[in-house]
């Protein structure tokens, strides 16, 4: 019987979840924040898409580094250590004196996200009872999109709401990692220590020998889903503005959470669909999700991006989910750090990077073609995923492996 199914493990279990929402809202609190600063600043585009890159650059170099680091010196050490960083890059949106700041505060973001993600989701599946393990891997592929959502809706209702938005969201979130930090202490530490620590650091892409099918099996479907999500978390403010017309922070906030709130709402009930036919259905879904919602943008009917983000995101719900179940499977508590690590790897490249690209080729092309590009390669990769998993691709156990 694991800590989790008894009284004295429910409630770090929880902080720990709450914990890894709130690191994911503060990355989503950026996205309104930013077009808030273009306008208060004026910026140029490129520097707003700084922002957003370096944020993803930081964090995908540290998925390469620490990525398996908390497999060698446990769980707790790793969460504690970026969670206090992100209370400093919280502190730094607070001060609020120019694009410097803001780029310094997202880079402690990326390194804090890089270095907590992975190791979040191992913490709560290896806390999580055998009973209830698979729903709570799907949770904790909810909470990264989840937060994402709750950051830029409250963030951006809040810019209307309030003559100092930063000062309060940032504050609530400062808040949110005191708590998580004293959950994670209180939890039971789930990794022993084992040699190996620096050399961990070394960048590399780990994915154990029996994972490795899996892995290429869902990789597509991982990168879709994620992409569709840097849609509208990196360029949703851009061609809100621009193509769909949209003005004020709370209309901002709710087009750009709709995609990424769909993904983690969608997702949960998925948790009792059996994961290869879970991570069909999200391909399919990604894939409609992501023409519904590009021909809204050409027409500029703010419905039909709506309807599109809905289905998009639905699918980014069940397909990650499913990715995450299928993998975890493959692994044991010596090495299920590295492999969400790399599982998290290809889901923020596909965040992170495409959005950079975009974002240059934005100054240089019409939004509208940048738009069908970037939705292009997305369906692409969706439909890659859809015919390898149709073809049975990845012949993987999907019961737990056993766990030390």
């Amino acid at each position: 019987m694991t800590s989790a199914s008894t009284g004295r493990g429910v409630w770090p279990l929880a902080g720990i979840v709450f914990a890894s929402i709130a690191v994911a809202a503060a990355a989503g609190a950026g996205t309104p924040l930013l077009a808030l600063y273009r306008s208060r600043w004026d910026l140029p585009l490129w520097e707003l898409t700084a922002a957003f890159a370096v944020y993803a650059a930081t964090l995908l170099l540290t998925l390469l580094t620490a990525g398996s680091l908390s497999d060698h010196v446990g769980r707790r050490p790793v969460l504690v250590g970026a969670l206090a960083l992100m209370i400093v890059a919280s502190a730094l949106f607070l001060v609020d004196g120019g694009i410097g700041w803001v780029l310094g505060a997202r880079a402690l973001q990326g390194i804090a996200t890089g270095a907590a993600t992975s190791t979040f989701t191992a913490t709560i599946v290896e806390l999580s009872s055998t009973r209830r393990r698979a729903l709570m891997t799907v949770v904790t592929s909810a909470a990264p999109v989840g937060g994402l959502a709750l950051g830029a809706l409250l963030t951006g209702i809040s810019v209307d709401l309030l003559g100092d938005s930063t000062r309060v969201v940032f504050a609530v979130l400062i808040a949110s990692f005191v708590i998580g930090i004293i959950a994670v202490s209180a939890a039971r530490e789930t990794s022993a220590r084992v040699p190996g620590a620096l050399r961990s650091l070394r960048p590399r892409l780990v994915v154990p020998r029996p994972a490795r099918s899996a892995f290429l099996s869902v990789a597509p479907l991982i990168g879709a889903g994620w992409m569709f999500s840097g849609l509208f978390l990196g360029l949703g403010p851009t061609f809100d503005r621009a193509i769909l017309g949209v003005d004020g922070g709370a209309a901002n906030g709710v087009i750009v959470a709709l995609q990424p709130a769909a993904a983690a709402i969608c997702g949960i009930p998925f948790a009792r669909v059996p994961a290869k036919r879970s991570a069909w259905v999200g391909a399919l879904l990604t894939a409609l999700g992501v023409a519904v919602a590009v021909a809204g943008i050409f027409t500029t009917d703010i419905l039909v991006v709506a309807f599109g983000a809905v289905i998009g995101g639905a699918g980014q719900g069940a397909g990650f989910g499913a990715s995450l179940r299928l993998l975890g499977a493959q692994a044991d508590n010596t090495d299920r750090g590295a492999l969400f690590s790399s599982a998290y790897l290809i889901a923020y490249t596909g965040y992170g990077l495409p959005v950079l690209l975009a974002g240059w080729a934005a100054a240089a092309i019409d939004l509208r073609l940048v738009v069908l590009s970037y939705g292009a390669v997305t369906a692409g990769l969706a439909v890659w995923a859809l015919a390898g998993l149709s073809r049975g691709q990845g012949r993987v156990r999907t019961q737990p492996a056993r766990t030390p």
